[in-house]
């Protein structure tokens, strides 16, 4: 619950503390003392969007701090440490050594300057305003005559409904199966998607793998060629200089391999004689050897030297092939043979991994089938709180000053117009429309309807509640949900506005018991009979001092309490009789 609430220079608020206790927390006050700028507070601590107005003037910024205690082992404490655990997994710890014997602590801060810059702290850790209207949405619901109260919203209708048929069993298992789903249907989506895409990329790996294994390429065979083509282009050349070399090598008169012979002969006769000349003799004869190699091999050349126009052509077109595949790919010949090889490899790795599309268009269907079965379920379990819940309301709408009213909840299935997107194939359409038909909370759409008057037809709760009607059409929801609900603090706002004295009795029982059941109730009045029942009493008034106005808020109790609630029933707290209806309010 929220035990205490510090403002700062907040509109009239120079500096005020408030400590609230458990269950039914009445504020009352003059009009126009500032009992809404406490709301404003609360709003504000909230994460709600800030005016800059609020800054008390003089003052560089407003500043607010609530702080909680929760049962350490309550629902909302397990709920809250969930929370943590998702959005500030640092500050887990801390909340948990927060600890105040079998209770947890957590102060939400939030600051607004002048210029209308806010910043907020959780357990002073700075957070995100976003951040914060979340973690505060699980502690806190103000209810009063803004047109934004939450209770008109069809969204917050249906959380309603299924708070009070105890559905989240329920809305659990549809949320598995919707989550099935999507997942089968994305997968599906993404496959088909990525068809098209697949299917190019396989025939561009097919035709480069034939491109290039039809090509046969070769290292040695390139450079072979290359040096064949040389030999062709300068055959007629080559013919006639190697010629002239081998005749005075080998054929004329005075060739060199017949003097190199000669004097191998020569020495060949002396060199076992004269000990010395066995050297060069030797190396001579190696001379010799090579010589008469590199000359065999320089005849046998020119003697195959052919000039072949034919051959020259062939060679000139296959270099130009291999040619044109290294520019194409950016790659030399040796590239290409690795690149054949990666081809095959990715295709042959591509080919084996297809998926079955059939099996995803099952698994999607069946999905899907399963969806509507639990959406089906969720559906039926919700019409069937239909009469309980309108018996329920209409008790208490008739005990609140409404016996007239007719309170109804419809359920129907949502219907979402048809996505039509030339961009978009049919099957991806009907996903998407799908998709939204079958939100996070099933597919349906829940509407409170009511007619506050006979002959009249039921119409949606936002159209014909008025501000004081739906505040007590709220605290009869709430009330009958008292037992469903997990939010601990309730605020409502003149809750009171356009009830009477007779049913300020009542509407004080229902806060009562409402506050008496697992919330703690903030409530700002102007009835004394709501006043009265209040476990604590605050009063806002205020003052003016050197030239200022401020507001402050004190608890009431003994014969201060007796003078405001006096106050309140007749505008002046000495009158005998207006203090005498006080005490007997209070039971005194």
């Amino acid at each position: 619950m929220l035990c205490e609430l510090a403002i700062e220079n907040l509109a009239l608020f120079e500096g005020a503390t408030l400590t609230f206790g458990a269950g039914l927390n009445a504020i009352t006050g003059e009009t126009g003392a500032g009992k809404s700028l406490l709301i404003d507070a609360l709003e504000l601590l909230l994460g709600e969007r800030p005016r800059a107005s609020l800054v008390r003037k003089g003052a560089k910024e407003a500043r607010v701090e609530g702080r909680f205690v929760l049962a350490a082992e309550s629902t909302r404490a397990r709920e809250l440490a969930t929370w943590f655990e998702a959005n500030l997994p640092a500050a887990l710890e801390e909340w948990s050594a927060l600890a105040l014997g079998d209770e947890r602590e957590l102060i939400l801060s939030r600051t607004l300057s002048a210029e209308g810059r806010s910043r907020a702290w959780i357990n002073h850790r700075p957070v995100t305003q976003r951040v914060l209207r979340e973690l505060a949405a699980l502690l806190v619901e103000i209810h009063g005559q803004n047109e934004h109260q939450r209770v008109l919203e069809p969204q917050e209708q249906l959380r309603l409904l299924d708070a009070f048929g105890e559905l989240d069993l329920r809305l659990a298992t549809y949320r598995a199966a919707r989550a099935s789903w999507i997942e089968a249907s994305r997968a599906l989506a993404e496959f088909e998607l990525r068809a098209r895409e697949r299917r190019d990329r396989l025939d561009l790996l097919r035709f480069q793998a034939r491109e290039l294994g039809d090509a046969k390429l070769s290292i040695d065979e390139h450079a072979g060629l290359i040096a064949e083509r040389e030999v062709q282009r300068n055959a007629s050349a080559l013919g006639g200089e190697l010629g002239g070399v081998v005749d005075e090598l080998v054929e004329g008169d005075a060739a060199a391999l017949g003097a190199v012979r000669k004097a191998v002969r020569a020495l060949e006769r002396w060199e076992h004689k004269i000990t010395t000349l066995a050297p060069p003799a030797e190396e001579l004869r190696q001379a010799l050897a090579h010589l008469e190699e590199a000359c065999g091999d320089l005849a046998r050349f020119r003697d195959g030297l052919e000039y072949s126009p034919e051959r020259l052509e062939a060679i000139e077109q296959r270099l130009f092939v291999i040619e044109r595949l290294a520019t194409k790919y950016h790659l030399d010949v040796a590239g290409l043979v690795a690149r054949r090889g990666e081809l095959e490899r990715e295709l042959a790795a591509m080919e084996g991994e297809a998926v079955d599309q059939g099996a995803l268009v099952e698994g999607a269907a069946k999905a899907l089938a399963e969806l509507e079965t639990r959406a089906a379920a969720l559906t039926q379990a919700r019409r069937a709180l239909r009469a309980r819940l309108k018996k329920e309301v209409e008790r208490r709408l008739a005990e609140l000053g409404l016996e007239k009213a007719r309170f109804d909840v419809k359920v129907e299935p949502r219907v979402l117009p048809e996505i039509a997107s030339p961009n978009v194939d049919a099957r991806r359409t009907k996903a998407l429309a799908e998709e939204r038909r079958f939100g996070m909370d099933g597919a349906d759409v829940v509407e409170f309807q009511l007619a506050a008057n006979p002959g009249e037809d039921a119409q949606a709760l936002r159209l014909v509640a008025s501000g004081g009607e739906a505040a007590r059409i709220l605290l009869a929801l709430r009330t009958a949900l008292a037992l469903r609900q997990s939010v601990p603090t309730l605020v409502f706002d003149e809750i009171d506005s356009g009830v009477g004295g007779r049913l300020g009795p009542k509407v004080g029982e229902h806060l009562k018991e409402l506050a008496g059941t697992q919330h703690q109730v903030l409530c700002v009045t102007h009835l004394p009979a709501i006043a009265a029942v209040a476990d604590h009493h605050f009063q806002v008034k205020k003052s003016v001092a050197g030239g200022r106005t401020k507001t402050s808020g004190v608890e009431l109790d003994g014969e201060e309490r007796v003078a405001e609630i006096a106050d309140m029933i007749a505008g002046g707290g000495g009158q005998a009789t207006a203090r005498a209806e006080a005490k007997r309010l209070l039971g005194g």
